[in-house]
Order: C-alpha cells, then structure tokens, then sequence
C-alpha cells in the first residue's frame, strides 16, 4: 500500500480509534472517521495478544493487501462523489485462519457501509 494510502501518526490513530463508527467482524474490527481531506487513509494494528512477532506480521501484512484490494477507492467514476475516511483495521487471531478471500469480503464489507452512511 502507497504511503499516502496509510496512518502512520500515533496521533492519526488515536482521533479514528475515539470515534464512533465501528464495524466488528469474524476477522477485523474497523473503526472509521470522516477525513475532510477527501482521500482515504487505512492503518492497521495487531494485538499483542496474538503471540509472536512474525505471526502479527504476517496478519498485517495480509490486512493491509485486503484493505489496498477491496477498501481503498478505485478511479471515480464521472460525477461520483466518493466521501472519504480514514479507518483503523485491528486484526482478530480468527483472521490468520481465514482464507485472504474472507479478508477482502470483510473489508468490502467495511466500505459498503460506510458508503451507505451507516454508523
């Protein structure tokens, strides 16, 4: 994923993480927040708790393709208003068994509600 695609500021993360739009699923809480910016910006986040370093890795990496593929907005389309957010992917250990395609689901998931405008 392109830097410009990312949180990376602890700040950035924290103003999403007190917001009040979430969506909890089988693999990933998502927590979004409006970006007055007009782009979207993902961070993604893995507890602790999923013991060993290379295994939060690799779910981080996993999440941050699905979020690229399925949640970050395409080319808009002629008098398409897309509105944009930035959004904090925290990974469930259900995610490390889950096939990639259930992530991409999750996360299209993620975007259709918030297109729709749904808390």
């Amino acid at each position: 994923m392109k830097q410009r695609f990312r949180l990376r500021r602890r700040q950035d993360f924290d103003r999403v993480m007190r917001s009040q739009r979430f969506f909890a699923g089988q693999a990933i809480v998502a927590l979004a927040r409006s970006n007055p910016d007009g782009r979207w910006r993902v961070g993604v986040t893995v507890s602790r708790q999923l013991r060993g370093a290379v295994r939060r890795n690799h779910l981080r990496r996993r999440l941050r393709e699905a979020a690229r593929a399925s949640l970050l907005p395409g080319e808009p389309q002629a008098g398409e208003h897309d509105p944009a957010y930035d959004v904090v992917l925290i990974g469930r250990p259900a995610a490390l068994d889950l096939p990639f395609s259930a992530l991409q689901e999750e996360t299209a998931r993620v975007r259709a509600r918030l297109r729709a405008g749904q808390p």
